[in-house]
């Protein structure tokens, strides 16, 4: 501003008066330029971000205890938030399905291939009482059954236990080559599929 003060101010002898009163017109302009936008000196927007607590301080572990039908009962720990008002702890658990290796429950690796999944039933102190939801084939060992030059026949059926529960059976299976065969695939008609898996379906009845 000093420069260009000085510069107008030596040249007011040669310019007229029109030329002055533009340049005092652009001095007040960079004066207002320089003075704008106050606020953005003043700690940015109101309300920042508030302090990151650890959320892990807010929960508590509970023990699972798995249903007297295998060897191992302490079969692991699960997480939930403490009771806060009327958020309780042990209504949020239950409910819960947990999906647990049949060889850690059983103690035996050969079992490895199964998957079984346990639902919170009831929760006693800090132990959550489960029973069982469902097993399925880990996905390794189901690729390994599936082949080409095969047909894979699936079925399934909704089964009463004796103690009234209503249970979904999945099968699978697979064709397989005669002896003496000279052909690379064995595939089976649709028709004979159709009588497989109604075979298969009486079976698991």
């Amino acid at each position: 501003q000093a420069v260009l003060a000085q510069a107008i101010g030596s040249r007011n002898q040669t310019l007229g008066p029109s030329f002055r009163f533009r340049a005092r017109e652009h001095l007040s302009s960079i004066a207002m330029a320089v003075g704008k936008n106050k606020r953005l000196t003043k700690g940015g927007k109101k309300g920042g971000k508030k302090k990151a607590g650890d959320p892990f301080l807010k929960k508590e572990w509970y023990d699972i205890k798995a249903p007297t039908m295998f060897r191992v009962r302490n079969c692991g720990k699960t997480l939930i938030t403490r009771t806060q008002g009327t958020k309780i702890a042990s209504e949020g658990l239950k409910g819960r399905v947990l999906e647990l290796n049949l060889a850690d429950l059983n103690t035996d690796d050969d079992q490895s291939f199964r998957k079984v999944k346990l639902c919170i039933e009831e929760v006693q102190g800090r132990n959550c009482l489960t029973d069982f939801h469902a097993m399925e084939l880990t996905r390794d060992k189901l690729y390994s059954l599936v082949r080409k030059w095969h047909t894979m026949i699936e079925g399934h059926v909704d089964v009463k236990t004796t103690d009234g529960y209503m249970v979904r059976l999945f099968v699978i299976a697979f064709t397989q080559k005669q002896a003496n065969q000279v052909a690379t695939n064995c595939y089976a008609q649709s028709a004979q599929i159709r009588k497989i898996r109604r075979k298969m379906m009486e079976i698991m009845i």
